[in-house]
């Protein structure tokens, strides 16, 4: 069952009326919605609905053709995506690329090094973010070698070594067994319930969707369909209609 959500106070992220264009393409248009401290929020829609392309946004990969991304009421357009991570928002890829010749260790040693004073600090955050992940008993083995649920767990430990205080998750639990899903979805659980972690994620696995968010907010075609407590949203005819009806709940 999923938590409830935090009670709203001033949003730390605030998506308005975004609107990005690729050539003649209107990716997201007029997308908008806010995210409070500490909730954990769902991007759900189609393949193609703009999903990813609101979260480069957010990230800094693009500009918004129109509309603005404030991080605790600060603007984030205009920054390179290493402004916007040290600003405070950490990401994962829908494809996972760790440096295959570096240990897992290293792998995470290097987004510690965003903020650490030196790279013993670095190694020891590291280390503690791999044994919140379960992977500390592997932190001396290539990335390479490493199974797909545990490059996941690895692409998460590299966004959390960053410190962010929002962590952005585009699809992390896509290709993996009920089981492995559900341990993830425990894992963010209890990073939001100990540490407050805000968690926006883009997620086609319905099962952790329902089980991990305390909202949805739903787009098709780059605008926005509507949003709502997961329980509702499953039931709004506008997301069967152009969603739920495409995938197995």
């Amino acid at each position: 069952m999923n938590a409830l959500s935090p009670m709203l106070s001033p949003p730390i992220l605030s998506i308005e009326a975004v609107v990005k264009n690729f050539r003649g393409l209107r990716a997201v248009d007029g997308v908008s919605f806010t995210v409070a401290k500490g909730e954990i929020v769902a991007l759900i829609g189609p393949n193609g609905a703009g999903k990813t392309t609101v979260f480069n946004m957010i990230a800094g990969v693009f500009a918004p053709n129109d509309g603005d991304i404030l991080l605790e009421g600060q603007s984030l357009v205009g920054l390179r995506p290493d402004q916007v991570c040290r600003a405070g928002v950490g990401r994962t890829f829908q494809l996972v690329k760790p440096f295959g010749n570096l240990s897992v260790e290293e792998n995470v040693v290097v987004g510690a090094l965003r903020w650490a004073a030196d790279v013993a600090e670095a190694k020891r955050l590291a280390r503690e973010v791999l044994e919140m992940l379960g992977l500390a008993d592997k932190r001396r083995l290539p990335a390479r070698s490493l199974t797909l649920p545990d490059r996941k767990c690895l692409e998460v430990a590299r966004a959390l070594a960053t410190r962010p205080k929002l962590l952005l998750l585009d699809e992390v639990m896509a290709g993996l067994r009920p089981a492995e899903t559900d341990r993830m979805v425990e894992t963010f659980q209890r990073l939001n319930r100990e540490t407050g972690l805000t968690i926006v994620l883009i997620e086609h696995v319905m099962r952790a969707v329902m089980a991990l968010s305390h909202r949805v907010v739903v787009i098709n075609s780059g605008k926005p369909v509507c949003e709502g407590i997961p329980a509702e949203v499953v039931r709004d005819p506008r997301v069967l209609d152009c969603y739920l009806g495409e995938e197995a709940v």
